[in-house]
């Protein structure tokens, strides 16, 4: 029977519910479960309270029959800055006490990046309830990302930097002279081993207290860690040294005084080192979060007012003088200036911002004054939505891990086991001496290194995804890295994406229509829609002068074309497809036209003035400049390409064989993209799909990669598995090598940490000794340990100079390649 500590209330916020049903079929899938005792639905608030017993359920079983129901429950997510992680066991540690807490609803901790990032319910639990459960684990909780926690960040890692310094070289000061000492071919006096002692305890304390602390902290956790393993090593190493000065069941043969300290000195060197690496793997998401202005100046009363950017209100009106970071996005009221847009968008060229213009928080203002409206602010920013998306990216888990993890939870009982095999072997089976056996155990305890294995891919995803943020590619979920690895096709949507998407007319051709007046009427129609197409049109009615005339009834049938009145009379615009369904007819004089117009790659749209046919008006589209080098790299890479497009078979064939593409997917209206995409997916193959991120959403979604190309800040972040800043094809090019470097170098890093494990642990248990006398000496394989982890975080910091060499193309065809990214490409 449950206690009364075991009943508890929770409240969750529902999205989704629009009537009463939706409150009963809402109360009616949570009271199913095994362990609710009352549940109250409140449509007003959008608010559910649930009685329950903890010991029968949790809250995230309570958040699963409200999404099964078919609504959604909203929660909030902290990243949480973590200081004190060492190996994946700390990692494993962290999340399962997070866990434990109710009303968390998943945790995924980062040790590369050092971060905990986490789904909660802020109506059952706090970051301050986290704070303590992180500090109770025995880690630091160095703050929430958001505040201003980058200066206490930085502070804590240079103490305990300074810390690890001043231990190990303490530690080796005595330890090296030792050393050499007890290799003197001299007796030593017979005072030596107390004096020894005397001398090195101390020492050995200090060097070894963290050690020992976080072994402690990890065994008060119910867990087994490195630190433990560690701890048994130089504990076993001095204890034995004592029992032997002392004379207390060992002679004073088993002295392994300056081996202790050695030990715990290069233990704690590798740990310097890791943590140093390791600080530098999050430099990418650091440099975003410096774009961040700290102050803005509005106006509020007709002053100027110098305030904390975190009180800008939506719709202040915002100052920004020449040299200024703009403070948040807005919308320009007054005065124009060129805004140096480079660190968002990677267009070095700054751009020039006027009245009715958008600006981006963070960009910053070059030559002269300029006001703007407040739009976004805080979170919503674009700067913002960049660096949490990146974060996010960074604390994500490729499929990969999980196998690092699995193999992980095995490795520290298996090394253990080794350990003490081979003191039996060697002690009791091949009677060696216990000093030789001790020394094997020692040695087998601290060579043997998982935390290069929980480096090995979070380090590299860090890494990999903050170099791509630099280069303006936004990788949203690390599971993205793993999947452009295995692509076979790549389509292309054509409007917008291989095209520049501003297209222009070319031909008017009236039929019983003056062209001045065809163009008129079909303009007035167009002029509602947002089509390229109908843009187009509209722009050449502004460019020769035209004044519109009034429409109604204005209709759009997506993919074929729109429907209005003008003047009482019904005209039709739109393709072969419209006009088919009108039953309106296409004389033969009039279908050549149209014919020799697809084949020079324009797309014609027909218009019918009374159920006749009135006129045809030619579109051309212009290709975009990196179109058909971005071609040649996928060819390269020998993937199947293919264009998607809304035009007639004709014209897209046309088009496609300019570009250099083989097949051609025509006349496929936008809601059936995405069909198209899964049937690719029906024959096995791996498909990305690279669009404008607007008008592709669904597609974008249906394909393993969907890949939004956007146009400097106007990117639609939301879009796409990959978003890429700038308009330009070859970044698609340069986000999928990227991603292939990233995954090569994940293998890589787990070759070494596998390889280091399975060669080094044999020769440190003595394996090779009958052979060719070869051992390794404790404080020898501490050192060996510590570099298996600074080469796993070295590989990884690698990709920050990674040029992926369709960046390197571009920039050779500018003539701007520098003579160091010339090499970087091959890192």
């Amino acid at each position: 029977m449950s206690s009364k500590n075991s009943k508890k209330k929770a409240e969750f916020k529902i999205t989704g519910m629009t009537c009463a049903t939706c409150v009963r079929t809402i109360e009616k899938s949570v009271s199913n479960l095994d362990g609710v005792t009352d549940i109250k639905v409140n449509l007003g608030n959008e608010t559910g309270t649930v009685e329950y017993d903890s010991t029968k359920l949790r809250i995230a079983d309570i958040e699963k029959a409200v999404r099964d129901a078919g609504y959604e429950v909203v929660n909030e997510k902290a990243t949480i800055k973590i200081g004190g992680m060492t190996c994946a066991t700390c990692v494993k540690i962290i999340e399962k006490a997070l866990k434990n807490l109710d009303g968390i609803i998943s945790v995924n901790v980062n040790l590369g990046a050092e971060k905990a990032y986490i789904t909660y319910n802020p109506r059952i639990i706090s970051v301050t309830d986290m704070k303590k459960t992180i500090e109770e684990a025995g880690y630091q909780y160095l703050g929430k990302e958001g505040e201003e926690i980058e200066d206490l960040e930085k502070i804590a890692r240079e103490k305990d930097l300074k810390e690890k310094t001043k231990r190990f070289i303490t530690g080796f000061v005595i330890g090296i002279p030792l050393m050499i000492l007890m290799y003197l071919p001299i007796k030593l006096p017979f005072f030596m081993p107390y004096l020894l002692f005397l001398l090195t305890t101390p020492v050995f304390i200090y060097v070894s207290y963290p050690i020992f602390r976080a072994a402690y902290r990890s065994l008060k956790n119910r867990n087994l860690n490195m630190d433990v393993m560690y701890s048994m090593g130089i504990g076993v190493a001095f204890i034995s040294s004592v029992l032997g000065t002392f004379e207390i069941m060992l002679s004073k043969e088993y002295l392994f005084y300056e081996e202790a300290i050695l030990l715990a000195s290069f233990l704690t060197f590798g740990r310097y080192l890791e943590a140093k690496a390791k600080g530098k793997t999050s430099e990418a998401i650091k440099k975003l979060i410096g774009l961040k202005p700290k102050t803005a100046t509005v106006i509020r009363n007709n002053e100027e007012n110098e305030i904390a950017i975190e009180d800008v209100q939506i719709n202040d009106i915002v100052i920004v003088k020449p040299g200024e970071k703009i403070a948040v996005d807005g919308e320009v009221i007054e005065g124009s200036s060129y805004v140096d847009e480079s660190m968002i968008s990677g267009e070095p060229t700054p751009v020039l911002k006027k009245k009715g213009d958008t600006i981006v928080g963070g960009t910053i203002n070059k030559n002269s004054v300029i006001k703007f409206k407040a739009i976004k602010i805080g979170k919503d920013t674009f700067l913002s939505q960049i660096i949490s998306l990146v974060e996010e990216a960074q604390g994500s888990k490729p499929k990969v891990q999980r196998i690092a993890d699995k193999v992980v939870s095995y490795f520290i009982p298996i090394v253990l086991s080794i350990a003490i095999i081979s003191f039996i072997v060697w002690y009791f089976i091949l009677n060696s001496s216990l000093q030789f056996a001790l020394t094997r155990f020692i040695s087998v305890l601290v060579i043997a290194c998982p935390c290069a294995l929980g480096l090995a891919i979070p380090t590299a995803v860090t890494v990999g995804v903050g170099r791509g943020a630099e280069l303006g590619i936004l990788i949203k979920n690390s599971e993205v890295l793993e999947t452009s690895k295995n692509l076979k096709t790549i389509i292309f949507d054509k409007t917008g994406t291989l095209t520049k998407g501003k297209p222009e007319v070319t031909d008017i051709i009236g039929m019983g229509i003056d062209e001045k007046e065809l163009l008129k009427l079909t303009a007035s129609v167009e002029k509602n829609s947002q089509h390229p197409l109908s843009e187009a049109i509209v722009r050449k009615v502004k460019e020769k002068g035209i004044r519109l005339v009034k429409t109604e009834k204005f209709n759009t049938f997506e993919g074929k074309g729109v429907i209005a009145k003008v003047n009482g009379k019904d005209i039709i615009i739109g393709n072969r497809m419209l006009f088919k369904e009108r039953n309106i007819s296409i004389p033969k004089e009039v279908e050549k036209n149209i014919s020799q117009l697809e084949y020079e790659g324009k797309t014609v749209i027909l218009i019918a003035l009374s159920n006749k046919i009135s006129g045809i008006i030619a579109i051309a589209d212009t290709l975009k400049e990196t179109t058909k080098d971005a071609i040649k790299e996928f060819e390269k890479m020998n993937f199947n390409i293919v264009m998607i497009t809304g035009d007639n078979a004709k014209t897209a064939n046309t088009i496609a064989s300019h570009i250099g593409i083989k097949k051609v997917l025509a006349e496929i209206l936008p809601q059936d993209k995405a069909n198209e995409v899964k049937k690719l997916q029906d024959n096995g193959e791996t498909v990305a799909f690279i669009g404008d991120g607007i008008n592709d959403a669904i597609a974008l979604t249906q394909a393993d990669v969907g890949i939004a190309i956007g146009s400097g800040t106007d990117v639609a972040i939301e879009s796409g598995d990959i978003v890429l800043i700038k308009d330009d094809l070859l970044d698609a090019v340069a986000a999928v090598q990227l991603s292939n470097k990233v995954m090569s170098r994940i293998k890589w890093n787990l070759f070494w940490a596998f390889a280091y494990n399975t060669a080094l642990i044999p020769v440190a248990a003595g394996l090779l000794y009958p052979f060719t006398g070869i051992t390794f000496r404790p404080e020898f394989a501490g050192l060996a340990m510590a570099m298996s982890d600074v080469t796993v975080i070295t590989l990884s910091l690698m990709l920050k100079r990674f040029v992926p060499p369709a960046k390197r193309l571009k920039k050779q065809k500018k003539g701007k390649l520098s003579k160091h990214e010339l090499h970087s490409h091959s890192l």
